[in-house]
């Protein structure tokens, strides 16, 4: 019993912090971009912060990484509080909305490649600490991928969503921008319901998609 759970902290050591980094840099990214672009609304609530208690969700960062690790996923990922973001607040809002959206995954696969490009100093590190640090850096290339590649599915609320939305034409950006009240209804169904049935288009798309980058990354950057 007291090795079972020694193992479960090790895991969830390994897991927590690259997931935190994720997810922290992802919605702050979001709040910079946005003040760049005009809007300060995530500014003056703090939201432009490294500091991960002010974008942790009780679901999406806590319990959500939980459940998926008890019920071993092909990935893991997590969400953070969205961001608050006043498009009539930005200079060129579908431009920018297109900017803010995309500048989440865009961070995220730069914290991939670095946790990559770090991979060539681990042998610097001795025992047990640097096999704690090697699996700390594959999970962070792992994770940050696969939030990346989920956050840019083409469903509203998700920053896929939002840029699809931001440079389709008109008549197919208003009805695509009409679905984001059921987006996280669509999400869930297509993340979990589907599979139970057999069905698991996305979570192949989102785990093969995945595999692809990774080993793309892994490439550029010589840690292959």
């Amino acid at each position: 019993m007291t090795g079972s759970l020694s193992n479960m902290m090790v895991v969830i050591s390994v897991w927590a912090l690259p997931l935190l980094i994720a997810i922290t840099f992802h919605e702050a990214a979001h709040a910079y971009v946005a003040k760049l672009c005009g809007d300060n609304t995530a500014w003056m609530l703090g939201r432009v912060s490294f500091n991960p208690i002010k974008h942790i969700d009780p679901f999406g960062t806590v319990l959500l990484p939980l459940l998926l690790l008890v019920i071993q996923s092909p990935f893991l990922f997590g969400y953070a509080k969205p961001v608050p973001v006043n498009f009539r607040n930005l200079r060129n809002p579908r431009r920018d909305m297109v900017l803010v959206a995309a500048a989440g995954p865009a961070i995220n696969l730069v914290l991939a490649a670095l946790a990559a490009l770090a991979f060539h100093v681990v042998g610097y590190v001795p025992g047990e600490a640097g096999q704690w640090l090697a699996q700390n850096l594959v999970n962070a290339l792992l994770i940050n991928v696969v939030l990346a590649i989920f956050n840019l599915l083409p469903i509203p609320p998700l920053d896929g969503g939002r840029i699809a939305v931001g440079i389709l034409p008109r008549v197919l950006a208003h009805p695509l921008a009409r679905v984001e009240p059921y987006g996280m209804l669509i999400l869930l169904g297509l993340i979990f319901i589907l599979p139970l049935a057999g069905i698991g288009i996305a979570t192949q798309f989102i785990a093969q998609s995945s595999q692809f980058v990774v080993q793309a990354i892994l490439r550029l950057t010589g840690a292959a």
